[in-house]
Formats: C-alpha cells, structure tokens, sequence
C-alpha cells in the first residue's frame, strides 16, 4: 500500500504482513537484549510464537530477519526504478531520487527505529558483513538491469557509467546512514533522506579534491 494507492490490502496479506514485521520486531528485541549469536533460530520462533518452518517462508537466516528494514528499503527501490520517468535526468541524480521516494514508502510505523536497531546490531556483529555485501550486490545487479532495460545507455561506456552510478548511491547511502545512527537524536525517514541529499551535495567537491603535500 503506497501513498498513491490508500485502497486496503486483503486480509490474508495483512495478516502475512503482520506475521512478518512481528519475526523482525521480535529478532531485533532478542538481537538487542542477547546479543546475536545469543538467540536461536529455534528460540526466536518460540518468542515470536511461529514455527520455523513460517519462519523460512519470510527470511533464510538469521542475518536475513536482521537486516531486514534495510533490505525492505532496497526492495521498494527496485520498485520505483520500474516506474520513475526517463526524463533525462543524470543517472546518479535520478537513483538518489529514487532512494529517496522509497524511504518515504517505508512503514511509518516504526520504520525508522527498527533501521536503528538493526544498523546499530550489524555493527557489533561481523557475521552480517557476508550477508550485507552478498546482498547489495544482488541488488545492485538487479537495479542494473531495470536500468538497461528501461533507459538508453549510449555509448560503449553506458552499461560501466550505470553500475558506477548505481555503486556511487550505495557508497552516499551507507555514509549518511552512519551518519544517522551516529546522531543523538532525530532518528526519522525525513531526516536520513536530508542525510542523503547533503552526503551526495558534497560528491562534486570529493571528486575534485587533489592531493597535495601536507605541511
């Protein structure tokens, strides 16, 4: 259900929405309070009172649940990728717009403090490092090829100028995103979206900068 499409779900995916958002609330409480190799898979579904065989129809691992609010983040990128208008835009420009909308797309209902959560928990956990970069690359294919199939990409150099672009947004991403969770406070979707835009403000002048003999 988005903004521009209020008209209510089927029950039945409701309630397998709410089956899976009660998977993620309750990892990151027991992540949280345990630490993560301190809680089972078995010990999660006991908690979140499901069985884990429910538990494989949403997530593959451990690390899958944990970093979910992240991975959902994604996932509604790719959708607005499908949709967002080939306007002639600058390619980064266009999927930092993108990255943008599909934060605001994101459950207002917690959204932002379960990316808190998870964020702060993949910190003190090597073992999602794996999961993360596996999985960005998988997004970063993916978007690739909506890309080529949806903009034209002139030139030999088209399809290296979007995977570059595309790596481009991932790297601002995770810098305004430490940045955001390193904050004290205002924790918010609008503020990690205004932690993008200045991150990405700053690329021109990085890309300019020179190397010049200290002092």
């Amino acid at each position: 259900m988005t903004a521009e499409n209020p008209s209510p779900l089927p029950l039945r995916e409701r309630k397998k929405l709410r089956t899976r958002q009660t998977l993620i609330d309750t990892a990151l409480d027991l992540f949280g309070t345990h630490g993560f190799d301190g809680v089972t898979l078995d010990g999660l579904c006991d908690a979140a009172e499901v069985s884990k065989r429910t538990f494989f129809r949403y997530f593959d691992s451990k690390e899958d649940v944990a970093m979910a609010p992240t991975q959902d983040l994604w996932a509604a990128f790719l959708d607005v990728l499908e949709t967002c208008p080939a306007d002639g835009r600058q390619l980064l420009a266009l999927f930092e717009d993108a990255l943008a909308e599909a934060v605001g797309r994101m459950p207002a209902d917690g959204w932002a403090g379960r990316v808190l959560a998870s964020r702060r928990l993949a910190a003190r956990t090597p073992s999602t490092d794996a999961h993360g970069l596996a999985f960005c690359d998988r997004t970063t294919r993916s978007a690739l090829a909506v890309v080529e199939r949806r903009f034209a990409l002139p030139g030999s150099g088209g399809q290296l100028h979007a995977r570059l672009a595309l790596d481009l947004l991932v790297v601002l991403f995770h810098r305004a995103l430490d940045a955001w969770v390193a904050q004290p406070t205002g924790h918010t979707p609008e503020d990690l979206v205004r932690r993008l835009r200045a991150t990405a403000a700053e690329l021109p002048a990085a890309l300019a900068a020179t190397a010049e003999p200290s002092a």
